[in-house]
């Protein structure tokens, strides 16, 4: 096929979206790919949306042979089947909900495992229809509350989802597997650098779960492995080692000191330092009380929760709303601290917080025979040797501290470094949640019910777009591995003599006879804007046809390396058909 860029809806832009803040949403804007129309909602114009379609084809070429069927579901969903597994209140304002004319509720889809679930009921019920694997690529919807990024994270996106049927556990296991090797299938077909990372849940449930991050570091997920092992997770999902017990009989008693103008964890120590109490300390001395406040999906009403962590820790908010999933989670304003006078700024200690009732979780460092500096209750005052076990006892643990380079690696192997990465899949192990809520059965070979187990699995098909454009581009525009780019080849006519455009024109129409799909720019544009214009569109192979055509040549340049060969005319359908197929 031959797309003429002469007729082509395009147009290239020389300057950057005002709103652009990674290198994809830039070009893919500036190269005519996409075009905003609201806060994370964007158009895919032609070009933009071929790249789209080679990125849902991979998929859906690998889903079809894994032995996955393709069926469609309608974007617009009743409520009920949302509201059996609690899940029409659990997204909170994550969701669009809508009302028909007759006042009745609906949601534009975020994910579909009820309709999945309730389909499967509805045809099947014997053992001997298991197992299943069902999967759709449809439009999803969430009401991002900070759209950005262009693509990466919009209210609007093409979304894979696929899930797994099965009568036991072990089938559960064996489905899971299938899907994590076809996701490499696919993520390698793609040409993308990619790290498989231990996960959380979420909203989702379910036990086992895998993200699936391509490296770029402009993604928002955080991600940490270990330097000695192949231990490699999400920050969400990294569990922190906790050390030993210790003896609370040989620590020395807690004392009240007057800490004046010490609100900080910085100016505690520096204070304590100068007191000159007998020996060092420093801020992981210390344990900070953070007061926030939760609340359940559909209730009104919020509670407190103290959370206390070492004090050269900062709460990283992303561990602590998977830690509290699905509640919701703030930090208390000024008006929550007046409500609650016991709550003294800068100075909490676990005693006020048991005498009013408060929730107390803190970091799993926080053991048994540890004594800390912390809040005495009272404005200007800490108390030093807090001992827990001894002289406070905490409600549990949580996940909620920062995640750090050189922290010790959960599996024991090495320390952690960090990276950044953008999600492009997310496979769980869901277990009977949803068969649960909908009693989805198979009548087994003894006649009786059997519960389904289910796996849910999903890809980003419209996000994967973007994350390729993240890993391939340079100063110039994007760089298409080939089999996603929206050609095979660019050819460039880069003259305006009649031997010219007819030479571009029968290499054109050679190549597509040929079976490769063409890019053509016969504009009658400078060589300059073409040049420029054909780095941004970021087809791997660029040929030009210009003034070495009256020497039986034309120029073949490597849009990643930037390598140009001469080429002889009569050679060079052959030489492109065995560069694009390597």
């Amino acid at each position: 096929m031959i797309t003429r860029m002469s007729s082509l809806f395009l147009r290239t832009l020389r300057e950057d979206p005002a709103d652009a803040e990674v290198p994809s949403h830039r070009l893919l804007v500036r190269a005519g790919y996409v075009r905003r129309v609201a806060p994370g909602g964007f158009s895919w114009l032609p070009l933009g949306l071929k790249v789209l379609r080679n990125v849902e084809r991979v998929v859906r070429e690998e889903m079809d042979a894994m032995g996955a069927q393709e069926i469609q579901f309608p974007a617009l969903l009743p409520r009920e089947p949302y509201e059996a597994t609690g899940r029409w209140t659990e997204y909170g304002d994550n969701i669009f909900r809508l009302k028909d004319r007759k006042k009745a509720d609906y949601l534009l889809g975020p994910t579909h495992e009820e309709l999945f679930t309730l389909t499967v009921k509805g045809e099947y019920s014997s053992y001997k229809d298991y197992p299943v694997f069902l999967y759709q690529i449809q439009t999803k919807y969430r009401d991002e509350a900070r759209p950005r990024a262009g693509i990466l994270r919009g209210r609007e996106f093409l979304m894979k989802d696929s899930y797994s049927f099965d009568l036991d556990d072990d089938g559960l296991s064996a489905s899971y597997l299938k899907h994590r090797d076809t996701y490499i299938r696919i993520f390698d077909r793609l040409g993308l650098k990619y790290v498989i990372v231990s996960a959380v849940s979420g909203a989702m449930g379910g036990s086992a779960s895998e993200e699936f991050l391509a490296e770029a570091e402009t993604g928002e997920d955080t991600f940490v492995r270990s330097t000695e092992s192949g231990f490699a997770a999400n920050v969400e999902a990294v569990t922190t080692p906790a050390p030993p017990a210790q003896s609370v009989e040989d620590k020395p008693a807690a004392q009240v000191h007057h800490t004046p103008g010490t609100p900080t964890i910085e100016t505690l120590v520096d204070f304590l330092n100068k007191a000159d109490l007998g020996r060092t300390f420093t801020a992981a001395d210390t344990l900070k009380n953070v007061l926030l406040k939760t609340r359940g999906p559909g209730e009104d009403k919020w509670d407190l929760l103290a959370v206390g962590v070492p004090g050269d820790r900062e709460i990283d908010m992303k561990r602590l709303e998977a830690a509290l999933e699905p509640r919701a989670v703030a930090i208390l304003e000024e008006s929550d601290f007046k409500e609650n006078p016991f709550l003294v700024k800068g100075y909490i200690g676990p005693k006020a917080l048991r005498e009013n009732g408060v929730s107390y979780l803190v970091d799993p460092r926080v053991v048994t025979g540890t004594a800390w500096v912390t809040g005495a209750d009272k404005p200007d005052h800490h108390v030093v040797d807090l001992v827990c076990g001894r002289d406070f006892t905490p409600d549990g643990t949580i996940e909620a501290a920062e995640v750090r380079e050189g922290d010790p690696s959960p599996d024991g192997r090495g320390t952690l470094v960090a990276a950044r990465g953008i999600e492009i899949g997310h496979i769980f192990q869901l277990g009977r949640k949803y068969a649960d809520a909908f009693q989805l059965d198979a009548l087994g070979a003894d006649s009786k019910p059997i519960r389904i187990t289910m796996g849910s699995y999903g890809v980003g098909v419209s996000r994967l777009v973007a994350a390729i454009a993240e890993q391939s581009h340079d100063d110039h525009g994007l760089i298409w591995p080939n089999g996603v780019a929206p050609a095979d080849v660019h050819v460039v006519i880069a003259g305006k003599t009649d031997d010219i455009r007819a030479g571009g024109e029968k290499l054109a129409a050679d190549l597509d006879a040929a079976g490769l799909s063409v890019l053509l720019d016969d504009r009658t544009a400078m060589p300059g804007v073409k040049f420029a214009d054909a780095d941004l569109i970021g087809v791997p192979t660029i040929v030009v046809v210009g003034r070495g055509l009256a020497n039986g040549v034309v120029e073949v340049k490597d849009r990643r390396t930037g390598e140009r060969t001469e080429v002889a005319v009569d050679d060079a359908v052959r030489h492109l058909t065995e560069l694009v197929g390597e």
